[in-house]
């Protein structure tokens, strides 16, 4: 228990018989209880994470398997059968990858209730960063990119699974709808922000070896990707109806439908005849439009956590 909170901890694990006895031994001594997730472990997995010596509580769960945003989401409704609240739900990988010293940090804002959901940002620590491979820096810059747009607001590294969230926001998190595997970081950003929740995010180191990645880039850039756009869609339609209505997401959706109207060929509107006349390409105009849409989706985005904030007062 820190500062009245009880602390729980989430760890997801599949085939990570290496490192989980380590991870689990590693935890701060503050962690009152830590559930394992065995995602469906070919080898010793399950074995070495009874086998740990801790100072806190540890529960094995089976995951079937399902996916590693299933296995965290199995993890998050035990703690909220178990703990008492309030507490916090920190999610730590089975594979020794985070630094057990930066879950202090993590977890603050959530306990000095500045935050309902913390990431970890291994871009704004200076040793962590430098030793990501190259070809994951890249690939987390353009994921980065295309959840701020999905999101409405800025995410520097929304693939960091090193995560704190509070017992109220999972009490009232919608778990028939979820997205069980890679991109479980993601869906969980864009939701949070539709849902005016409010996000953080801490420096955390990342600890990188010989680990081979089991996502499939090509299929993971599509499947993800549409996920975020049907998200980010989702998200906005939800904005337009009583009593969530924002005059701010219909400035948006207006600016957005003047991008696809000077983008898609035979549809035009007299705006674009006028600024097309005067020399400006469609794309350009697409572009433009598209920005402005993001302003206005970023307005609103900041309105509906001021919603939140204001019906929690």
């Amino acid at each position: 228990m820190l500062q009245g909170w009880c602390v729980g901890v989430v760890v997801p694990a599949r085939n990570e018989e290496e490192h989980i006895r380590e991870v689990l031994e590693t935890l701060p001594d503050f962690v009152d209880l830590a559930v394992v997730v065995n995602d469906g472990s070919e080898d010793n997995t399950l074995e070495q994470a009874k086998s740990a010596s801790t100072t806190c509580k540890i529960e094995v769960l089976e995951g079937k398997a399902r996916g590693v945003g299933a296995a965290i989401d199995l993890g998050h409704q035990h703690l909220l059968s178990t703990l008492s609240e309030p507490f916090v739900s920190v999610v730590v990988a089975g594979d020794g990858q985070m630094n057990p010293s930066d879950m202090l940090g993590l977890i603050q804002p959530v306990l000095s209730l500045d935050a309902d959901h913390v990431k970890g940002n291994r871009r704004r620590h200076p040793a962590g960063y430098q030793r990501m491979p190259w070809l994951r820096k890249w690939a987390s810059a353009i994921l980065a990119f295309f959840t701020t747009l999905a999101a409405g607001q800025r995410i520097e590294d929304p693939q960091c699974g090193y995560t704190a969230t509070s017992s109220r926001l999972l009490k009232q998190w919608d778990w028939q709808r979820a997205w069980k595997g890679y991109g479980y970081p993601n869906y969980w950003l864009i939701n949070l922000s539709k849902d005016g929740w409010r996000i953080f995010e801490r420096p955390v180191e990342s600890i990188y070896r010989n680990e081979k990645s089991g996502i499939k880039p090509g299929s993971f850039f599509m499947k993800v990707g549409l996920m975020m756009a049907i998200e980010h869609h989702r998200r906005n339609i939800a904005w337009l109806t009583p009593p969530t209505l924002l005059p701010h997401s219909l400035f948006a959706l207006f600016a957005y439908g003047l991008g696809w109207s000077a983008l898609l060929p035979n549809i035009s509107n007299d705006l674009e005849d006028v600024l097309v006349q005067r020399g400006i390409p469609p794309y350009i105009l697409c572009l433009a439009f598209w920005s402005l849409a993001h302003v206005f989706d970023r307005l609103a985005t900041r309105a509906r956590r001021e919603l939140r904030q204001h019906a929690k007062t």
